[in-house]
C-alpha cells in the first residue's frame, strides 16, 4: 500500500539522514522524498512517500516518532488530504504541428510552457502522480521527451488538521 509521511522535525544537520537511515535499515524504498523549512525558520517539513505493509510502516513510524529531532509524525493516507507532484519536462518541437500538438496537450491538462527555445518547449504541470504520468504517457505519443524533472510528492491534511507545534 502507498503511504505518505509527512514529518515536522528541527532544521538541524544530520536530522534528515537519520530519518532515511530508519527506511534503509529495515531495506524499505522511499519513493520520493520532499523536504523545506516550514514558516518558522527552525523547522522542516519532510513528505516521505513509501510502499508497503501496515505492520512495518507503522513500527518505522514509532522509530522515528522516538528520535529527538523530531516534534511530530503523521500518516496522511489515514485521512482526506491533497497531494501534489511538480514536472518539468522538455520537448521537442520541432515543427508547427508538434508544437501545436505540444501546446494543445498542455492546454488539456493545465500545464503551462515556461520556456520556449527554437525546437525545445519546457512545460510545467502539477498534480497527483496519476494525472503527471497521464500527461507523460501521452507526450511521448506526439513528440520527443528530452528531459525531465519531478519534485516528488508534497501532501497536506484537509480541513482544520495541522502538523505543527
Amino acid at each position: 500500500m502507498r503511504r505518505i509521511l509527512a514529518v515536522l522535525l528541527e532544521n538541524e544537520p544530520g536530522s534528515l539522514s537519520r530519518i532515511v537511515g530508519l527506511f534503509s535499515q529495515r531495506a524499505f524504498n522511499i519513493e520520493s522524498l520532499t523536504v523545506a523549512p516550514t514558516e518558522d525558520q527552525s523547522l522542516s517539513r519532510i513528505t516521505i512517500a513509501t510502499r508497503g505493509d501496515d505492520k512495518v510502516l507503522e513500527q518505522i513510524v514509532k522509530q522515528v516518532n522516538k528520535l529527538i529531532d523530531v516534534i511530530k509524525i503523521t500518516d496522511l493516507t489515514e485521512r482526506s488530504h491533497v497531494e501534489r507532484e511538480l514536472l518539468l519536462l522538455k520537448v521537442l518541437a520541432m515543427n508547427d504541428k508538434s508544437r501545436t500538438e505540444v501546446k494543445r496537450i498542455t492546454d488539456i491538462f493545465r500545464g503551462s510552457i515556461v520556456d520556449i527555445g527554437k525546437q525545445v518547449y519546457t512545460i510545467e504541470l502539477t498534480g497527483d502522480a496519476e494525472k503527471l504520468n497521464a500527461f507523460v504517457n501521452t507526450l511521448a505519443n506526439e513528440t520527443e521527451i528530452i528531459e525531465s524533472v519531478r519534485s516528488g510528492c508534497v501532501g497536506i491534511a484537509r480541513g482544520e488538521k495541522a502538523l505543527r507545534l
